[in-house]
This record gives C-alpha cells, structure tokens and sequence, in this order.
C-alpha cells in the first residue's frame, strides 16, 4: 500500500550516461541506516538475511512511502523468492523484532496498516546498554590497574632514592633524583636495585657507573634479574674453561663475595 507516493522524473536528454547515472543517484535518494544497527544486529538474533529484509522495508517506506509492503514486492529486490520473504517475516514478527501497527493517514481520512520499527529499536537499546555497561566497566578496571600500578610506581621509586641515599651516605642531587625517575621508566625496579650493588660492591658511587651496567644489560637483552644472574654465571664458567688448572685451582678457594666481585670488575670495568 502506498501512502502519499510521489516520484520526481526527470525528462532523460542526450548525453553522457555517467553524469545521467549520477543525476539519477541524487534525485533516487538514500536510506539513512544507523551505525549501531548494523553493529549490532547479529546481537539482537537478526539473521543476515532478515537484516537486508528490514533494510528495504525501511527504504520502501523512506522513498516510497509503502507502509506495509506485501512479500511479492519485497522479493523484487531480494533473493531467495517469495517463500524466503515470507518465511523471514514470520521470524521478525516472531521474535518481536517488527510488529503491525495501525497508522492514521490524514489525506485519505483512513486507517492503514505498517510495519513498527520501535520493537527494533527497543532491543538495539537493550543491546546498547549491555555494551556500554561492559565498556564502563572495562575503563574502570583499566583506571584500578593504571592506579594501582601508578602507586606500585612511587613507592618503587621512593624505595630507589632512599637505597641510593644510603648507599652513597649522602642526600642525591634533584638531578640524580631525575635519573632515577628517568631508569624506572626504561627497566624494572630491580634491575636498577641491582646495577646499583653491583656498583658499591666495587666502590664505585656514581651514576655513570651504573648507567653503564645498565646499557650492557641492555644491550643483551638483559630483562630480568635473572637473566643478568645467568648472564655473569655464563661468563664465569667460560672463564674457568679458559684458565690453566693452577688458576682453576685457586678460583675454587675464593669466597663467593670474592668470585662476585671478579666477575663484575671484568664485566663493567672496561
């Protein structure tokens, strides 16, 4: 049934089809879906093909201004025939995606019968609302985690200029403070724990030293403390395999302190 149906034609002259086809597409119009519709009908239970049956029932009432189109029209401009026309509306009527309403039509003084798109859009709500309900919570959750880790951050840093403090026996500079904010940000809060007693093991209490250490471990792709243990334990068994057996010998009776002390100077003294 058509309500208030009006065309505008346009008189077809001589000339480029391509610019007819263009001047065609505008007079024709366009169907104005919403984003969320299309993002989330599957969602909804709305099969592929139900979705491209509620489309042109849009755009017929859009363009053409048919209120309830009969399944003989809607096949014209989908496949699968009548049959799979008729069979996809009995399923959005059935899962109350579109109902029948009753329209009031002021120019013929008369009731008609349309399809109703507001169970559509109650359940695109619906829809909508669990998933911004999933993202709030998702933001919250990541804001905990970015807190909870900004916490975990200052205290690892406040624990840092206390060690050094201690250390070097001494209150650091604004711009030592700066290094170490700025070494947190590079690697983990061990591996700068680490590099620093390593560097008083040797007596060394300066940042250069420890900058130094940290950019050997850097370069080999030394992540965590364990990776460094590993790292100088490799290094101390090659050196043993190198040594004559009177050294070997002798590195044996060395304390563990004393054998540390060698690697590190051999390490990250050069």
């Amino acid at each position: 049934m058509i309500v208030g149906s009006r065309k505008t034609l346009k008189k077809y002259r001589g000339g480029n089809i391509t610019a007819t086809f263009g001047t065609d597409l505008m007079l024709q119009g366009v169907t104005s879906i919403p984003n969320l519709l299309l993002k989330y009908y599957t969602g909804m239970g709305i099969t592929d093909e139900e979705m491209m049956l509620i489309l042109q029932i849009l755009r017929l009432r859009m363009e053409e201004r048919i209120l309830y189109p009969a399944p003989e029209l809607l096949a014209e401009y989908l496949g699968g025939g009548i049959a799979r026309v008729e069979r996809d509306l009995t399923s959005l009527l059935e899962k109350e995606i579109l109902t029948v309403t009753q329209y009031y039509d002021e120019s013929q003084s008369c009731i008609l019968s349309g399809y109703d798109f507001e169970p559509l859009f109650e359940k695109l709500s619906e829809v909508w609302a669990c998933m911004k309900v999933k993202e709030i919570e998702k933001t919250r959750l990541l804001l905990e985690e970015q807190s909870s880790f900004k916490q975990v951050s200052n205290e690892n840093f406040a624990n840092l200029v206390r060690n050094f403090e201690q250390e070097f026996g001494r209150p650091l500079s604004p711009m030592e403070v700066e290094q170490i904010r700025h070494w947190l940000e590079e690697v983990d809060y061990y591996i700068v724990l680490n590099a620093l007693r390593r560097a008083v093991l040797l007596g060394k209490h300066n940042f250069k030293y420890i900058d130094t250490i940290l950019l050997q471990w850097s370069k080999n792709n030394l992540r965590t403390v364990e990776a460094i243990e590993e790292y100088e334990q490799r290094f101390q068994n090659k050196r043993i395999r190198n040594s004559l057996p009177a050294a070997r010998n002798g590195n044996k009776k060395r304390d563990t302190a004393e054998q540390k002390k060698a690697i590190i100077k051999t390490l990250y003294m050069n």
